[in-house]
């Protein structure tokens, strides 16, 4: 494509609205900011927001998509998970019906299971340019996900062994997005997001440790161990047994390699975990 295309391909204030599905989630949110912020007009997609968007009820859908220049696809609980495909295939259809130019979807990096959705999205949604961003263990996780909770008690448990992780930053990950989502450099691609640097659980705990200026410390769970702790905590038996398998699979050091994703993607380099645990602190991520 001509640079003189690429230039006429690009979302402008003036073309039809970004929808963000699972809008308020944690790439969501921030691919809705940095679009307003680009005076880009955007569709966040909800299940309780003004579009209300259900991955589980496929009747607003279409109504979601009607009139979308481009969508952002984040599937909720994962893109590898068993429902995923048949989802990603209902999605593309009413991709195709809507006319919509261009998708971005969040994928997992190392993720066989969800390859079979992405391509499923593809075969699905016909001519619409489609962008796939396989992203690393997000950093976020320690700051407003899953293990947040720990941080603050001083204890990460989680089913990681001695494994290490190239932990990319969620807004390195948004900024991909957006730059996809407008038309930029990388859309159409398939990119591999990681972080800087690959860290074990033990070294994120140090690093931790620092930011806080309280002790974190690593405990390592077989996956049967973690299953049966989320059990404990309310998570349903199928949920639990999925993330338990996901998170051994992933973290299995089959992922542990670097990849330059984030520089070949946008010109610079990916935030380091440091500099996230330091700026997280600052905000008050692990405030009592």
């Amino acid at each position: 494509m001509t640079e003189e295309m690429q230039n006429r391909t690009r979302q402008t204030p003036g073309a039809g609205p970004v929808l963000v599905t699972s809008g308020t989630g944690k790439t969501g949110r921030r691919v809705v900011e940095r679009l307003a912020a680009r005076e880009v007009p955007v569709r966040v997609g909800s299940r309780r927001g003004e579009v209300p968007f259900d991955w589980a009820d496929e009747s607003g859908w279409e109504a979601a998509l009607s009139g979308v220049e481009a969508a952002y696809v984040a599937y909720a609980p994962d893109l590898g998970a068993p429902g995923a495909p048949a989802a990603m295939t209902a999605f593309g259809q009413v991709v195709r019906r809507c006319g919509v130019r261009r998708l971005v979807l969040l994928s997992g990096r190392g993720e066989p299971d969800s390859v079979v959705a992405e391509e499923a999205l593809r075969a699905a949604s016909g001519d619409a340019e489609l962008t796939v961003v396989r992203s690393a263990f997000f950093t976020q996780n320690f700051s407003e996900g899953v293990l947040v909770e720990g941080v603050r008690g001083g204890e990460l448990v989680f089913p990681a062994g001695d494994t290490a992780e190239p932990f990319v930053d969620a807004d390195d990950v948004a900024d991909v997005m957006v730059s996809a989502l407008c038309g930029e450099s990388g859309a159409g691609r398939v990119h591999e997001l990681t972080g800087p640097q690959a860290l074990t659980f033990t070294e994120v705990a140090v690093e931790l440790t620092g930011a806080t200026g309280r002790e974190v410390r690593y405990v390592a769970l077989a996956g049967a161990e973690y299953e049966q702790m989320l059990v404990g905590y309310g998570v349903p038996a199928a949920e639990a047994a999925f993330l338990a398998e996901l998170f051994t699979t992933l973290l299995d050091g089959h992922n542990a390699a670097v990849t330059d994703g984030v520089k070949q993607a946008l010109g610079r380099d990916p935030k380091p975990f440091a500099r996230f645990a330091a700026e997280a602190a600052r905000d008050g991520a692990w405030d009592a």
